[in-house]
């Protein structure tokens, strides 16, 4: 039997490489999100189903949860790859535009996280991976990117509390702190950046299969920095 790995932000640059690298690797893929246009090589594959779901909307997500947990019985993995993104620094950033990027990049992960958590828990195995951001880690980098840098972190915090709470058991919470992704609406947004020097989306799902895969069992309370030469 292949697992089951659920991609939340799945129509963004990285989801769609990673939905392609699943795919590819013999999982099943449930691709989440609220719309589909990047993920037409995946339309016709036995192995793929693309749901919509607000990951703002923690009743919406806590219902699809259910219906999803009781139609598959076992979620193997979860990638939460859904955030924003915003600049600002301290003076620039007041609390509306705090809790937009709460409400994206922290929220969207904890609504999917906690009941995947409990399953995962029930089950005895689970994969659950954040998105974080090298900002997040690096104060002379997050200044200016505050609130973004801010609710991240707060990812980091939430692996280790789930990690403690599954001390013991095979349910493991990993971050992933990339740089600058190279992605179409990146290089749109930042035309004369060296994107040599960018993380490729395809590395990053490499990087996430590699963690729901066997080779990457015994890893425990795992943060990976992916930066490339950015």
């Amino acid at each position: 039997m292949p697992k089951t790995i659920l991609i939340t932000g799945a129509n963004g640059g990285l989801g769609a490489a990673t939905v392609k690298k699943f795919l590819d690797k013999g999982y099943k893929v449930i691709a989440v999100d609220q719309s589909g246009t990047h993920l037409g090589f995946a339309a016709a594959h036995d192995n793929f189903e693309l749901k919509s779901v607000d990951a703002t909307d923690e009743a919406a997500v806590s219902n699809f949860m259910e219906e999803i947990i009781e139609l598959y019985d076992n979620i193997d993995g979860a990638l939460l790859l859904v955030g924003g993104f915003a600049m600002g620094d301290i003076a620039a950033t007041d609390g509306e535009a705090l809790r937009k990027m709460f409400a994206l990049n922290f929220e969207t992960a904890y609504f999917f996280a906690r009941p995947l958590f409990t399953h995962m828990l029930e089950k005895g195995y689970g994969r659950i991976v954040f998105m974080g951001a090298r900002p997040a880690l690096k104060p002379e980098q997050g200044k200016g990117v505050l609130a973004y840098s801010l609710t991240k972190s707060l990812l980091f915090h939430l692996a280790d509390l789930l990690n403690a709470t599954a001390k013991g058991k095979n349910v493991v919470a990993s971050v992933v702190a990339p740089s600058t992704i190279d992605t179409a609406a990146n290089r749109k947004s930042m035309p004369d950046a060296d994107f040599s020097a960018w993380v490729k989306a395809e590395d990053i799902a490499g990087l996430l299969e590699f963690i729901c895969s066997e080779e990457g069992n015994a890893l425990r309370d795992p943060v990976y920095k992916i930066y490339n030469n950015a």
